[in-house]
């Protein structure tokens, strides 16, 4: 099939929407902690509530078979705008819940469709550019959507309203003690822009590969009772608590410990964070061509431990430059922890990734576990937890025995004369 640059590129606008719904979270939980004094464990309900919603990731994997990926991505953004509006209107602790699970219901349901919509309007054999690509947009995204949210909270709380057409509407709609709110306003604005967007579009007709479908119920059950299965689910599910586990707690941190403006320092920390985690993508891809992917592994996970370390427990302006350190070493783990797992099975290969995917939830789970333990005995001490799930991502660098090595410069030659 020829390639179609203008889905393409409409992929990649989906990607870097798809991250700047999901990973404002962060900057924004110190405001929903004043605004609805909250403790830690109650605040941590929130990117639960959207996490958890990618357990939806198998059900829509099912219904692409069943349904093409343009009524897919319709349906997602749809209720990605339904639970945009219903907090935007109605900006209440409880409804917030509600909320996050729908959008993350909808960016579930969107990341089951792209990728193969992806290979087909790309090309299969630039299939591996494009998703890294798509992924330098997604990064961009999570690196700017904390400056927005700084933009639009700075001058809606200084009454700046007057500055351009966009302040003077939010102020209208936003209580005047809660700014941070015209974030959903936003998010409410570009997911319905989206739905138009792609009713328009024709889209090209995709045949779903063996490893991009989900299986039957039955499939999945029988991976379930494999070992390597549960092994790598955990390692995916440890990646993103991690990931998520910092970027949620960060800007808090800032606050609590070090006196930092949320709004402004801490929402700048935030989008460094994610930055720096998208650059290590780049380089991650060089690393990968030079040596074998569980050193690379495990060098990374223990420059991630320092520097989280550091992070935790020094004094005055350090932690700024530490935590966006420790996203430039978390930044290899997912392609390398996925890619091992694939590698470690000869079949089942769409099953199997819709249970990895699955575990993104971990996103829900381990920011929730820092907020309980936070409560009792401080933020500080609650995301030492962070070194357990770095220690089992360690642990997979160690015990991982791939069918298949990723292929380098040095073991090339080698891999031609066995094949």
């Amino acid at each position: 099939m020829k390639r179609n640059y203008f889905i393409v590129a409409l992929i990649f606008i989906i990607f870097y929407v798809i991250s700047f719904l999901t990973n404002i979270i962060g900057p924004i939980i110190p405001d929903i902690i004043k605004s609805f004094d909250l403790s830690y464990f109650m605040v941590a309900f929130l990117p639960f509530s959207f996490f958890i919603a990618y357990l939806m990731s198998i059900p829509a994997g099912m219904l692409l078979e069943k349904y093409n990926e343009k009524a897919i991505m319709i349906a997602a953004f749809l209720v990605a705008t339904v639970g945009a509006f219903l907090f935007a209107i109605v900006p209440v602790y409880v409804v917030s819940i509600i909320s996050l699970f729908l959008i993350g219901f909808g960016m579930a349901m969107l990341q089951v469709a792209i990728n193969p919509l992806l290979r087909t309007a790309g090309g299969e054999e630039h299939f591996a550019f494009n998703s890294v690509f798509a992924q330098l947009f997604f990064g961009a995204a999570s690196f700017l959507s904390p400056q927005l949210y700084s933009y639009l909270v700075s001058n809606l709380q200084r009454g700046n309203s007057d500055k351009n057409i966009l302040l003077s509407t939010l102020a209208t709609l936003v209580p005047q003690e809660l700014p941070w709110v015209s974030l959903y306003w936003i998010f409410a604005v570009v997911s319905i822009l989206m739905v138009i967007l792609i009713a328009l579009v024709k889209l090209p007709k995709v045949e779903l590969k063996e490893d991009e479908r989900t299986g039957a119920w039955s499939t999945i059950r029988e991976l379930f009772k494999n070992k390597i299965v549960i092994l790598f689910f955990i390692g995916i599910f440890a990646y993103v608590g991690t990931e998520q586990g910092i970027a949620n707690w960060i800007s808090e941190f800032l606050s609590k410990y070090h006196g930092f403006d949320p709004q402004t320092t801490g929402a700048d920390t935030v989008s460094y964070y994610w930055g720096l985690l998208t650059v290590g993508c780049v380089l991650g891809l060089v690393l990968l061509k030079l040596f074998d992917s569980k050193l690379v592994l495990r060098v990374f996970t223990i420059a991630a431990m320092i520097c989280l370390a550091i992070a935790l427990f020094s004094e005055g302006s350090t932690p700024l430059y530490f935590f966006p350190a420790t996203g430039f070493f978390l930044s290899v783990m997912w392609s390398i922890i996925f890619s091992l797992g694939l590698n470690s099975l000869d079949k089942h290969h769409g099953s199997f990734s819709g249970i990895l995917c699955t575990g993104v939830i971990g996103g829900a789970v381990v920011p929730l576990i820092i907020g309980f333990i936070s409560d009792f005995i401080g933020l500080r001490f609650g995301m030492l937890f962070l070194f357990v799930t770095l220690t089992y991502i360690f642990s997979i660098s160690i015990w991982a025995n791939p069918l298949i090595k990723n292929e380098t410069i040095f073991n090339k030659a080698s891999l031609e004369n066995k094949s």
